[in-house]
């Protein structure tokens, strides 16, 4: 077995990503038992943990923007007291932010969309 030492700091950033995943990795199988595993079971294991870190990286990328969207016009609503003259600044200000979040050509129109449902729903509240 291989002792343990100190890793030079000044590795590439690719190269420390990977020995963290490797690392983690390690403790997992180690944690879970998953070393014992015979090799089916160790790739039905790791496939189901991708399957579960994709789809929660999936939602969390197309609906935590929205989330977030919707939380602040809330707690705007609550801190202006619901002045119909600030409904279209909070809509400006959340389009910023939205666009900012979701920077690429094929969701351009969401954030518009949202903003402009935002804007029409803060007087209603």
């Amino acid at each position: 077995m291989e002792y343990r030492r100190k890793q030079p700091e000044n590795l590439p950033l690719l190269q420390r990503f990977g020995r963290w995943l490797s690392l983690k990795q390690y403790q997992i199988e180690v944690t879970f038992g998953v070393y014992m595993f015979t090799p089916t079971e160790k790739f039905i294991f790791w496939s189901v943990v991708f399957l579960l870190f994709s789809l929660t990286t999936i939602a969390v990328i197309l609906y935590l923007p929205q989330h977030l969207l919707f939380i602040l016009n809330r707690g705007w609503f609550y801190v202006s007291g619901g002045d119909e003259g600030s409904a279209t600044d909070i809509a400006a200000v959340s389009k910023d932010v939205l666009s900012l979040s979701l920077s690429s050509e094929a969701m351009t129109t969401t954030p518009t969309a949202v903003a402009g449902a935002a804007g029409s729903l803060i007087p209603e509240l």
